[in-house]
């Protein structure tokens, strides 16, 4: 283990087949096989055809991570996979592709958890995270805010979605818009033209009673709903829609809420490093809103780069290297595939 313990994490939780490749805290390979394409014409993702997808892309994606990295199978000390949460059958097939690798080698397995890989992703980018951190991941299936005063075996829900996920919310309103899927980067490419002061749009769960009962939930159905029927009495009027500037409001209230209860999170308990993680982490104006609250407030902010935010391979092999080298105890070699696991389970 020169330079730290070289692991090959494997991730299959929806739509895209990751394999990365980590020594220590420095990333060596992450390869990605994305079956977006196949879903788009169904305008999302179908959990079906995703699991064939993993099926098809695993062994290529694998082999191709070996040769970026320059790396054998036989060269690694633990292989580490996504045991949940996500898709039942997407996360079977890369369960079932780890324990295969882990036994045909006599490596150490090790189950880890979505959310919490994509906390530890930002070691590889931006080194060794503070303890503790408060990170807040954005995807299609997660909105959260997390308390983390170790990625390893300590991550504490403060919050969550209630109903739609920030990511999914913007496939929703992108859909309504006759943009195309995935929603999140068509609303921020055409947000850019748009006034984002143009419509005010509801900010869910920011009332007083609502933040006394859902300090730091999240809720963005209400929102969803509020532009789709926006959009529908223009058309019913016979008068066009303004899709940038109803885009650039859209997201205007989604940012708005998710930076401003990211800093009370921050502030109420304490902690000046705030990570954010995930799909919608990539979104421009959340970074620039975030860095500009985060400086406003004292707070250290950091994101990984946007292709290390979507899910990938790279993130698992993060986690699994800082528990090898932290002495965790690998998983059971008879790990489920666990489409529920709670955030604070951070290894299965």
């Amino acid at each position: 283990m020169t330079d730290g313990p070289l692991v090959l994490g494997v991730e299959t939780s929806c739509d895209e087949t990751g394999v990365g490749i980590v020594r220590g805290q420095r990333l060596l390979a992450d390869a990605v096989a994305s079956s977006v394409d196949e879903h788009a014409r169904f305008g999302g993702v179908v959990p079906e055809v995703a699991s064939r997808a993993h099926l098809e892309a695993m062994v290529p994606t694998i082999e191709r991570a070996c040769r970026e990295a320059g790396i054998r199978l036989a060269d690694l000390d633990a292989i580490a996979v996504t045991a949940g949460p996500g898709l039942a059958g997407a996360l079977l097939v890369g369960v079932a592709a780890a324990k295969s690798l882990a036994v045909a080698l006599g490596k150490p397995l090790y189950g880890v958890n979505h959310l919490a890989a994509h906390v530890a992703v930002d070691i590889v980018e931006h080194g060794p995270l503070p303890e503790p951190t408060l990170a807040m991941l954005v995807s299609g299936g997660h909105s959260s805010l997390l308390l983390v005063p170790d990625v390893t075996a300590d991550v504490r829900s403060l919050g969550s979605t209630i109903d739609d996920a920030a990511g999914e919310a913007f496939d929703k309103v992108a859909r309504v818009l006759g943009l195309p899927f995935p929603g999140g980067p068509h609303v921020d490419r055409v947000a850019t033209e748009g006034n984002s002061a143009f419509v005010l749009f509801p900010r869910g769960l920011t009332s007083g009673r609502d933040m006394e009962r859902h300090r730091f939930d999240f809720s963005f159905s209400g929102l969803k709903t509020s532009v789709a029927r926006w959009v529908e009495a223009r058309e019913r009027a016979g008068e066009p829609v303004p899709v940038a500037d109803v885009a650039a409001s859209f997201q205007e209230a989604v940012v708005d809420v998710l930076t401003r209860k990211a800093v009370l999170a921050c502030r109420e308990h304490g902690v000046d490093d705030l990570l954010i993680g995930g799909g919608v982490a990539a979104n421009t104006r959340l970074r620039a809103m975030a860095q500009e609250r985060c400086d406003a407030a004292g707070i250290r902010l950091r994101v990984p780069r946007p292709g290390l935010c979507t899910d990938n391979g790279a993130m698992v092999a993060a986690l699994g290297a800082e528990m090898v080298a932290r002495g965790r105890a690998p998983s059971a070699l008879d790990i489920p595939a666990d489409s529920s696991m709670p955030v604070t389970l951070v290894r299965a």
